[in-house]
């Protein structure tokens, strides 16, 4: 036989391995994210995307906010449950901003989910409220600041919504990991106003710009399992 041939150790060594293998719980491999990640930018044109066209731009791999220009960019698809990753690089005192769930009409700050894009630690925003900064989920939730590295160096995102979950990490730190199901069902928000897009469950991502020069790359999506609503 075969495995007479074989050295003990080698036995050994192949029973733990199978041991191993069958000792890893079913449950630990289930919570592992289905689905891989998809490009939504392909670094050529602006193939799968919609609006201001004209004031984003492909350079060098890049998509740009053009500087004086750029108002909102985003996706003909629709998305609901998902994980948004991209690494993006702020020239100084720059603004624009991350629409979520967002429709084709309106004014996504408040008919969808915005969240800021903004060298908020520039000397001519100090009078910031705390849902402005970085990352915060504009007029409903504040980040926590000091996540960014200065400006003109690329910085990372992840921006995952699951029902009415929102968490956001910049460069490997969680700024805002929030429920935004209490301002969906009446409470009142910090900022005073209304935000119907809170209630959304799916629509367009895509950047928001106000004029400044702001560098996208690496924008990839990975579609998320439907979370049970509260």
């Amino acid at each position: 036989m075969v495995l007479s041939r074989c050295p003990m150790w080698h036995v050994v060594l192949v029973a733990a391995a199978v041991i191993t293998l069958q000792a890893v719980p079913a449950a630990t491999r289930a919570e592992e994210p289905a689905g891989a990640f998809t490009s939504l930018f392909n670094g050529k044109d602006l193939s799968g995307w919609q609006g201001d066209l004209a004031g984003y731009e492909v350079v060098d791999g890049e998509l740009r906010c053009k500087k004086g220009a750029g108002g909102g960019l985003l996706t003909t698809k629709e998305f609901a449950d998902c994980m948004l990753a991209f690494e993006f690089r702020l020239t100084p005192g720059a603004n624009n901003g991350l629409a979520i769930r967002a429709p084709t009409t309106g004014d996504p700050a408040f008919e969808a989910i915005e969240l800021q894009i903004l060298d908020d630690g520039h000397p001519k925003y100090g009078d910031l409220q705390p849902w402005q900064t970085h990352g915060s989920i504009y007029g409903v939730v504040a980040a926590a600041r000091d996540c960014l590295k200065p400006a003109g160096e690329w910085n990372t995102e992840e921006v995952t919504v699951q029902g009415t979950k929102v968490k956001v990490v910049v460069n490997g730190k969680t700024i805002v990991d929030a429920d935004i199901a209490p301002y969906r069902d009446g409470k009142a928000t910090p900022d005073g106003r209304p935000h119907p897009g809170l209630a959304r469950t799916q629509g367009r991502i895509g950047f928001l710009g106000h004029g400044d020069e702001v560098h996208f790359r690496n924008v990839r999506i990975r579609e998320l399992a439907a979370a049970k609503l509260p």
